[in-house]
């Protein structure tokens, strides 16, 4: 995934898709964002500040959107289209709360869109309409990143893998244990918060750790 809507539709083997700890300290996380990108591949970062004041992700955006960038992994804002077009982002990410996705859709113009979609058809579907770039379907494993208020089925990410073009992310309690099924699945992206910045042996361990789980998923491609 890169910073375009043509260049996020483009992949086909699955990738990491990277989401920021709840609380980040901009003294030292931007150093350890840079070691856990440079230990393996990642498709791209969203940086979620759930509750933060919009000068708070300003700064945040600054300081972290060139660590990514830098390495040609695309930028994401949780919430706030707006925000991620000031800012130089290469996309939102927008839950189903978030504002007017369809205006949302018109003011990234070429930047990545990614609509939450929990467990359901329909509102993937629409999501695919409008021209998102990509859905997020989840949460398939239980998590302490947030309440699980939504699941979703396996069958979901195979029905969409065979009958839509537009990428989907599996979200939710993943690991590098209990990936295998999701990738096998057709998930294009793997989105994970704990499994690489709770890993016992630090975020470079913990993204080497599911690059791994998904080579290994994918037939050691």
């Amino acid at each position: 995934m890169s910073g375009s809507s043509d260049d996020a539709a483009a992949g086909t083997n699955c990738r990491l898709y990277l989401i920021t700890p709840p609380a980040i300290d901009l003294r030292s996380f931007p150093d350890q964002l840079a070691r856990a990108l440079d230990a393996g591949d990642v498709g791209c970062v969203q940086l979620r500040l759930k509750d933060a004041e919009d000068d708070a992700i300003r700064r945040a955006c600054d300081v972290l959107r060139p660590v990514a960038q830098d390495r040609d992994v695309a930028f994401l804002l949780n919430d706030r289209a707006d925000l991620a077009i000031a800012t130089g982002c290469d996309g939102a990410h927008l839950g189903q709360g978030d504002g007017d996705h369809a205006a949302a859709r018109a003011l990234l113009g070429p930047r990545i869109l990614g609509i939450t979609c929990h467990g359901s058809r329909h509102l993937a579907m629409e999501a695919g309409e409008l021209g998102a770039d990509y859905v997020a379907f989840g949460a398939f494993f239980s998590t302490d990143t947030k309440a699980v208020e939504h699941r979703a089925e396996l069958e979901l990410l195979q029905w969409w893998a065979e009958v839509m073009e537009v990428p989907v992310v599996a979200i939710g309690g993943i690991t590098a244990a209990n990936c295998a099924p999701l990738v096998q699945a057709g998930a294009d992206f793997l989105a994970v918060v704990g499994a690489v910045w709770n890993h016992p042996d630090g975020p470079a361990a913990g993204i080497r750790a599911m690059n791994a789980a998904i080579a290994a998923a994918q037939g050691g491609e």
